[in-house]
């Protein structure tokens, strides 16, 4: 299924039947990231609506902005197309700021917001690190390396599969381009959006996420910017939930009831 938006399209699927929860992959991701966690969810009652973000996945690509602000209109985009009253929006890396900023711009559609290992506020990082990026935001083989390698713990059976459907997408340049985009963003102004979001927040966290030098201190750190819970997962890393799908949804369910 698809929505239109100004600029282009976004690619989504749906499941289940009741109240509606949204996830968003992260940047160089496609929304099969979460295909372990949708039926536990889809079996304990809710619609989940998975979506592709904008340049990557089935959606389309070329568009001229690719900030946290911008993905966050296409949350807005795609909850005013769904027509549901309140949504659970779950958004990884990336995604975890762009889901703040849609909860901030529409406050009456989102009864919660959870980010994933996001990127909720905005992390220094050094001169080697940057250029470690430049260099996998350039490469489709460096990136499914640096994918496998963030699941610190756990490698999913279709791991392999998974990354190899990656590399084929960011084989196109523009694909490639918008992952770029994403990934090299400096100005990540999610932070500034915080302050706005008056809904319940749950932020979850791999206890060995390699993208921040301390998990469980950024995890506490954006809880209390949302005024919300952390949850932190030990032993996981970038990609709880595909890394540890069964654990998430249990950390996730309580407050899913809790808010709905």
């Amino acid at each position: 299924m698809f929505v239109d938006v100004p600029g282009g399209r976004l690619a989504y699927d749906s499941a289940g039947q009741g109240p509606l929860v949204v996830c968003v992959p992260g940047l160089g991701d496609t929304r099969a990231a979460y295909r372990s966690l949708r039926p536990p969810l889809v079996e304990a009652g809710y619609r989940v609506v998975t979506t592709d973000l904008r340049g990557h996945g089935e959606s389309s690509a070329g568009w001229d902005d690719y900030s946290q602000a911008a993905v966050g209109g296409d949350i807005v985009a795609l909850l005013e197309e769904l027509d549901a009253p309140g949504a659970v929006l779950l958004g990884n890396s990336y995604a975890g700021g762009a889901i703040i900023h849609a909860a901030a711009e529409t406050p009456e559609r989102v009864a919660g917001v959870v980010p994933i290992d996001g990127f909720v506020r905005a992390v220094p990082l050094n001169v080697a690190v940057r250029a470690l990026l430049r260099l996998i935001a350039a490469s489709p083989r460096l990136w499914s390396g640096y994918y496998a390698m963030a699941h610190r713990t756990a490698k999913p059976a279709d791991l392999a599969e998974h990354r190899a459907r990656l590399v084929a997408m960011l084989r196109d340049r523009s694909r490639r381009e918008a992952m770029r985009a994403m990934l090299l963003n400096r100005e990540l102004d999610a932070e500034q959006a915080v302050g706005q979001v008056r809904c319940p927040a749950l932020v979850l966290m791999g206890g060995k996420d390699p993208d921040f030098p301390d998990p469980a201190a950024e995890a506490r750190a954006q809880a209390s910017l949302l005024r919300g819970q952390a949850v932190v997962m030990a032993d996981a890393g970038h990609y709880p939930m595909s890394e540890f799908p069964e654990r998430t949804a249990e950390a996730l369910l309580p407050f899913l009831k809790n808010v709905f």
